[in-house]
């Protein structure tokens, strides 16, 4: 898609948006897009879906654009949905409530726009709004990025002149800053890793919050600012030329949401990297997420990647959770005559091909324009799912993805690619978190333990080719490891799969994998819609006898990309 003008963003918009009008309820207040089940409740889930869609449509109406529908839609379901006597009342809330986060884009809403939605509402409607969006200061929320939430909904109760807390936004503010680690890296509080939250939301409230309390908070207002220009040279490697930014962490169903830090950044006015340069980066991986199928018949956005998949999906993606996405569309509050209009999308300038990333725990390698970053495996352990396959396999790339596993039973379903993979009694063992790891200018080692008597050490080392694996691993047992390359689609086009001695490879026309190593080398046939990126994938490994004691493998990754 032509995406050059404002126009040209607008009408993005509205693609994502448009199809949405016939799903709000008689009210408005409620939008029901799907089925399936969240750890919050149906009020939740259908305001999820409501709210979400404000992130684009408040800088839309910023910017001068109208949509009389949506003004309509918005004007009504405010009211409807903060009213304890209407039946699409958004409710009571309680501890750690989904509500918290979808006030967000409400407060913001107000701060910049409040002729949509404040003003225009009666004074009875107003102070319904106020206490329902007040409750957030009678509960607990998680110390993490949800400080925000609170933050900006504090801020936003006091430009209207409405009851808010100011302990509890200074509170949030100190507990936001307690959080940085360094190089414009932040932890997304109590969790260690480090994670695509950094980007699209705490260094992206964070350049919210620049411009919000400019005035009436100038040192934290300068310090964001200053934490993004880090932040952007580190992030930037983080994108493939094709527009693909790296599949990895977390609530990846947000999908083009990865592009949003660099709109808030143009939005803020702030320009860590040239501006033609971020338009780049913004609008190639919007064109990038369109040339995927994460749409479903009616035009809806579907839980998934890069089709609609429910095996990699966390226990709070609600049917309406991609549409947190819509950050991206902060640009459209630009101005008419701001330069980004009129600016041509730059490519990615020169970068280094190792760049180390200490603060993000990862090393990352970038080789024509494709990214491979080799994470140390930091994460928290048992999080909202999928964890293991999130944060700690050896490699992920910008052209393969990644598997999600079905279940940890047989290697099919466990789809173990970039893993070294345990198999104990028929069941499969990979890398949770690693208990030390180190990050250098060419290697990543780590100290990990698969299952109880099995302790590995693992050094990665990018090569010109792809990578080395060299595991030390101490055992109280014999069993059997399977060390796996990049999952590749076999029903692309050119699909040819073989092994030869003790190599094992996997190609077609774009994409090829070899795996080599002193074993046995096999093709694994993961289960279907096990692949982030591919319906369809297998996977090239060497099989190794791991005898109780100690044993040191050594596995050469060759993998190639068009």
């Amino acid at each position: 898609m032509n995406l050059q003008t404002k126009a040209d963003f607008t009408a993005l918009m509205h693609r994502f948006l448009d199809p949405l009008k016939p799903y709000y309820s008689a009210g408005c207040a409620r939008l029901h897009l799907g089925d399936t089940g969240v750890t919050y409740n149906q009020n939740a889930i259908e305001l999820e879906a409501f709210s979400r869609p404000l992130w684009a449509l408040v800088p839309f109406w910023v910017g001068g654009g109208s949509d009389p529908e949506f003004e309509k839609i918005y004007r009504k379901g405010l009211a409807a949905g903060t009213d304890p006597e209407n039946p699409e009342y958004w409710g009571t809330t309680g501890e750690y409530d989904q509500c918290y986060v979808e006030m967000a884009a409400i407060a913001c809403g107000i701060l910049t726009e409040p002729e949509k939605l404040w003003t225009s509402l009666s004074d009875t409607e107003k102070q319904n709004l106020a206490a329902w969006l007040g409750q957030i200061n009678a509960h607990t929320i998680p110390d993490c990025n949800w400080q925000f939430f609170r933050i900006l909904t504090n801020l936003a109760l006091k430009s209207v002149g409405m009851a808010y807390s100011p302990e509890l936004l200074e509170d949030g503010l100190c507990k936001i800053d307690s959080y940085y680690s360094g190089d414009g890296w932040s932890t997304d509080g109590a969790s260690v890793q480090k994670d695509y939250y950094i980007p699209w939301a705490i260094q992206y409230y964070g350049l919210l919050y620049s411009k919000f309390a400019a005035g009436t908070d100038p040192r934290r207002a300068v310090l964001y600012r200053q934490r993004a220009q880090l932040f952007a040279q580190q992030f930037v490697y983080w994108f493939d030329a094709n527009g693909a930014a790296l599949p990895f962490g977390r609530s990846l169903t947000y999908r083009f949401a990865q592009n949003s830090f660099w709109a808030a950044c143009i939005w803020a006015g702030l320009e860590p990297l040239p501006l033609p340069v971020m338009k780049g980066l913004i609008v190639r991986n919007f064109n990038w997420w369109l040339g995927q199928k994460m749409f479903d018949r009616d035009g809806i956005l579907t839980i998934g990647y890069c089709y609609p998949q429910m095996y990699m999906a966390e226990r709070y993606n609600a049917p309406g959770s991609p549409y947190w996405g819509m950050k991206s569309f902060l640009l459209l509050a630009l101005p008419d005559d701001h330069p980004f209009w009129s600016a041509e999308a730059a490519p990615i300038p020169a970068l280094e091909r190792l760049k180390p990333m200490p603060y993000a725990n990862m090393l990352v390698q970038r080789r024509a324009g494709r990214v491979t970053a080799y994470a140390a495996g930091v994460n928290e352990g048992h999080g909202h799912g999928q964890f293991p396959e999130k944060y700690a396999k050896f490699a992920y790339d910008t052209r393969f993805g990644f598997c999600a596993s079905r279940s940890r039973e047989v290697l099919h379903q466990a789809a173990p690619d970039s893993m070294l993979a345990f198999v104990i009694d028929d069941n499969v063992f990979v890398r949770k978190v690693s208990k030390t790891w180190e990050i250098e200018a060419g290697t990543v080692t780590a100290q990990w333990s698969p299952f109880p008597g099995i302790e590995v050490t693992t050094t990665i080392t990018p090569t010109a080719t792809g990578h080395r694996r060299h595991h030390e691993i101490d055992s109280s047992f014999d069993c059997e490891a399977y060390d796996c390359g990049f999952a590749v689609p076999n029903f692309a086009p050119g699909y040819a799969e073989g092994v030869e001695n003790n190599t094992a490879e996997a190609r077609c026309d774009a994409l090829r994998c070899t795996v080599t190593g002193r074993g046995e080398a096999v093709v694994i046939g993961c289960d279907p819609n096990t692949s982030l990126y591919f319906t369809n994938v297998h996977l090239p490994a060497v099989k190794y006898h791991i005898a109780k004691g100690r044993t040191v493998l050594d596995t050469e990754i060759l993998d190639e990309a068009d």
